[in-house]
Order: structure tokens, then C-alpha cells, then sequence
């Protein structure tokens, strides 16, 4: 549409009048002076109306104003679709309309019809439909794709966890701009892809016309959180403070649960104590990280203060005091043992509960030897992420820690019938900046010769002193004699502290 012929429309009294209604009743009253003075006649007119009847009346109506247009464009097909779309109750409304207009002899879709339906393909159960949407964009637009395309079809793969194609579309926009850098970034992080989130923001940082945001750094902070990168963490941290960048709580509730996981509870308090405004979430990271680290009575005054400020704790807080007050001995306070109040919290929870509530009441499951509770939390697990492996070998060793050989049977005939391939467990140690990962049996690490000479001494020391390994929850896929020396092969990143001149930090050990 022109735009003369829109401001031409926009200044009539009738349309400003429009643009102010408020009321159902506000709108049939404008709507019946469109009609009386023709401007119902003329498709910019009719996109407001519609627009305006999306938002004050039943979609009903909205419909039935469409549906009274001898020859509607497909401008005024995407402004319904567009209008419905944006409201997850009314997302077959867009579809169905979308539909209408691939059957209309007159109309096909253009670049703005997709947009806000790939937006729509990003919740269940539309996700299905955004392949197929994507077969509509080749069959009907020609390259280059209008960015707006390129964005929602890289947001689409990127909310889907499809990191490849939505790499491959990413990569073939020309000046990405920093919603499309975001969209990226947040789905390998997401994706646990945290050495390509890294690398990737160090592309990014190269594009001088692009410039990182809250949502760009909540990611990246993710990563090194993930990774337990405490140097290039804060680093980012310091990031946030020199670019005037708002620490908000979704940045503030990043870097607490980032130095939570590197070992500095100390600064993550700090963080918390900065943050101007405080929500659940930032109180549960921070009670998480005392949790961490075995801190019940910090955990504990933490959640009082919460409470002074207002804020309701919720399951999730109540599982981390939990588990803060059961790992530091604090049997009375934490009330330990009663996880079956702990259950029923999270069954009456109002909405479902996610991996993150389920790992932490296996946590306080395993701690009390509640193998009932514990099978129970680890199924819920396997239905989340069945495609964690972690997940399969935790209630294999929990099966067979009770000698129940058979259920130990039928968890390996489950991951080889899902496909699940069981990789293997890793260390991760920070040297002089530089990340080195250690995997079970692997000695392709130029250090290895040295490394397994020290572990071997240690092992042998530890046999004088009468240590005995203990192998009851060692990964189920490896026989008995390998378990012996697994425990301290998987966490010989200690070892290279005895080789090395630098500071090291062990930042991920497989503890078993």
C-alpha cells in the first residue's frame, strides 16, 4: 500500500477516532461511520478496523467483518492472521485463515504473511507446522528472503533446538542484525553448545554495527556458567558494568548461578546484594548456590529475608533449602526426611514441573536412601529429556545399588531401543585461562604420560593407607574391575596441579 494514500487516511477523523476505541460498543459506533461515509470501501481503512476489532471484541467479530469483504487482499490477510496469531488461544484462527488464502483465486502469500506465523510454530502444538511452512516460503517467495523472513524462520529452528538448520539460515543472512545474533546465541546455550555460544560471541564482537545486549549477555553468561568458566565469565561481568548495561534480574539471577557453579558463592552474594530489583528467581539461584556449596544456615536466611521482602517462596525454593540444609547437617531446620511433603509440593505445583525441580528431589532422594522417590523423580526425568543418558545411567546404578538386576536389564534395553548412546563422563580444569577437558580412558592429552604416572602413585599410596574405592554408583556400563580405578581416572584434572606453575581451578569433575 502507498503511503501517500495512508497519511491521506490516517488524518480522517473518523479513522483517529477509531484508533481510541476502547470498548466493544466504542468500536460497532465507528464502525458503522466507516460504512456511512465509504471509508469501508478502501483496504487501509478495513486493515484498522480489523486490527482495532482483534484487540476490543470477540474474534468472532473480527471474522464477521472479514468475512463481509467481496475481495479482500492479502494485505488485510495478514493483518488478521497477524492479529490472531499473536494470541496463542486464537493460533488456529491464523491458520485457518492462512489456509483460506492459499485456496483464494486471487491472493498468495507474501513476505509478511510468514513472520508471524513461524512466531506461532514456536509453541505446541503448532511446531509441527513450521516445516511446512518453510516449503511455503521457497514455493512462493524468491531469493533473497526479506529479513524479516530470514529472522522468523531462524527463530523457528532456534526455539526448536534444530541448531544446524538454524545455523545454516543464520550464516546466510548477509548484515545479521542483533535480534538474529540473539536468536542464535540463546539456542546454543539452550543446547548446552556452550564452546559455540563462546565462539560465536567473539564473532559477534568482531561486527562493529552490531553491539551485545541484557539478552545477548544473559546467554553468554549461561555458557560460561555451564562450562564453569570463571575468568571468561567475569570477564562478561565486567562487560555488563562498562557498556551501561542493565543489571537486571535476568542478568543478575546469570552471573549468581555462574559463580554459584565456578565456587564463588562469595561473589555471587555480592551480586545479589547489588541487583536493584529482586524476584523469586534471583532469591532461588542465590538459596541454589548456598545449596551448592553446602551453606543450610545462608540458605535458610535467605529465605526469611525473602519472605520480609514480600516475595512467596515456591517449590523450587523449597527443594534448594532442602537440599541446602541436608548437605550441611542442618537435620532439625531442614526437617530432614520429609520428602514426601517435598513430593506432594511438587505435584500440586500449578504448573509442571521441569528437570531442574525433578533433579533437585532425586538429589535429596539419593541423600536419604529413598530408592521409591528417587525411581519416581528419575522416570519424570527420562519423559523430559529422553534423550539424556545421564538420566538412564542414574536409574541403572539406582536399580542395581538394590540388586535389582532385571530393571537394570530393562533400563539398557530402553537406550538401545531409544537410540541413546551412552558418552563418556569428562573432566573439565581451568589452567592459566585455558579450558583443558579430561574423558574417562582418554590419553590424547599432551600431558597424559605424566598425568596417569601421578594417578598411579596415588593410587598406590591410597591402597597403603587402607582406602577402598567405592564403586556403587560408578556408570553401570563399565565392569568391576574398571570401576576400581574409574573414580580416580575420571577426576585426574586434579593431578595436573602437581605438573603445572599456573593457578588451576577444577571446573567440572565427574563425581560418582
Amino acid at each position: 500500500m502507498k503511503s501517500s494514500s495512508i497519511a491521506i487516511f490516517s488524518s480522517h477523523p473518523t479513522l483517529q477516532l477509531l484508533e481510541r476505541c476502547k470498548t466493544f460498543g466504542n468500536l460497532r459506533q465507528v464502525h458503522a461511520q466507516l460504512l456511512v461515509t465509504g471509508l469501508a470501501l478502501h483496504t487501509y481503512p478495513l486493515s484498522r478496523l480489523l486490527f482495532v476489532s482483534s484487540s476490543s471484541s470477540p474474534p468472532a467479530h473480527t471474522l464477521c467483518i472479514f468475512n463481509q469483504i467481496p475481495n479482500p487482499t492479502i494485505f488485510l490477510f495478514n493483518t488478521v492472521i497477524s492479529c490472531f496469531a499473536n494470541h496463542t488461544n486464537r493460533t488456529h484462527l491464523a491458520f485457518s485463515l492462512y489456509d483460506r488464502a492459499l485456496h483464494h483465486p486471487t491472493v498468495a502469500p507474501n513476505s509478511f504473511t510468514f513472520p508471524s506465523l513461524f512466531k506461532s510454530c514456536g509453541f505446541r502444538p503448532w511446531v509441527r507446522h513450521g516445516l511446512a511452512l518453510h516449503t511455503h516460503v521457497l514455493k512462493f517467495l524468491e531469493p533473497p528472503y526479506d529479513q524479516f523472513v530470514q529472522a522468523s524462520l531462524l527463530n523457528y529452528y532456534a526455539n526448536c533446538g534444530k541448531l544446524d538448520p538454524a545455523r545454516r539460515l543464520f550464516d546466510r543472512i548477509s548484515r545479521p542484525d542483533l535480534a538474529s545474533w540473539n536468536s542464535i546465541l540463546a539456542a546454543y546455550a539452550r543446547r548446552a553448545a556452550e564452546n559455540k555460544t563462546l565462539h560465536l560471541f567473539h564473532e559477534m564482537q568482531r561486527n562493529a554495527n552490531v553491539r551485545p545486549n541484557e539478552v545477548t549477555l544473559v546467554a553468554v553468561i549461561g555458557a560460561c556458567s555451564n562450562l564453569g568458566a570463571l575468568g571468561q565469565g567475569a570477564w562478561a561481568h565486567r562487560l555488563v558494568l562498562k557498556s551501561g548495561l542493565n543489571l537486571n534480574r535476568y542478568v543478575g539471577t546469570a552471573l549468581i548461578e555462574m559463580y554459584s557453579k565456578s565456587g564463588r558463592v562469595d561473589f555471587a552474594r555480592q551480586v545479589f546484594d547489588q541487583l536493584p530489583h529482586r524476584d523469586t528467581l534471583c532469591y532461588n539461584a542465590m538459596i541454589g548456590g548456598f545449596a551448592m556449596h553446602g551453606n543450610g544456615l545462608q540458605a535458610l536466611e535467605l529465605c526469611e529475608k525473602m519472605e520480609l521482602e514480600g516475595l512467596a517462596p515456591d517449590n523450587v525454593t523449597f527443594v534448594f533449602a532442602m537440599s541446602a540444609c541436608s548437605h550441611s547437617g542442618l537435620v532439625e531446620q531442614g526437617q530432614n526426611g520429609r520428602l514426601n511433603e517435598a513430593k506432594e509440593r511438587v505435584k500440586d505445583m500449578p504448573v509442571k514441573p521441569n528437570a531442574v525441580i525433578w533433579r533437585s528431589l532425586l538429589a535429596g532422594a539419593r541423600i536419604h536412601g529413598d530408592l521409591q522417590l528417587g525411581e519416581m523423580a528419575l522416570k519424570q526425568l527420562l519423559q523430559l529429556e529422553p534423550q539424556k543418558s545421564g538420566n538412564y545411567a542414574l536409574l541403572s546404578n539406582m536399580y542395581a545399588s538394590t540388586n535389582k538386576w532385571e530393571e537394570v536389564k530393562k533400563v539398557r534395553e530402553a537406550m538401545k531401543e531409544a537410540g541413546i548412546i551412552k558418552f563418556p563422563g569428562s573432566s573439565l580444569v581451568e589452567i592459566g585461562g585455558t579450558m583443558h577437558e579430561f574423558i574417562t580412558g582418554d590419553r590424547t592429552h599432551p600431558c597424559s604420560t605424566d598425568v596417569f604416572a601421578m594417578v598411579e602413585e596415588m593410587n598406590m599410596r591410597l591402597q597403603e593407607h587402607g582406602h577402598n574405592p567405592n564403586t556403587r554408583e560408578v556408570l553401570f556400563d563399565i565392569e568391576e574391575e574398571e570401576k576400581e580405578d574409574d573414580p580416580s581416572y575420571t577426576a585426574r584434572g586434579w593431578r595436573l596441579h602437581s605438573l603445572c606453575r599456573w593457578p588451576m581451578k577444577v571446573v567440572r569433575m565427574l563425581l560418582l
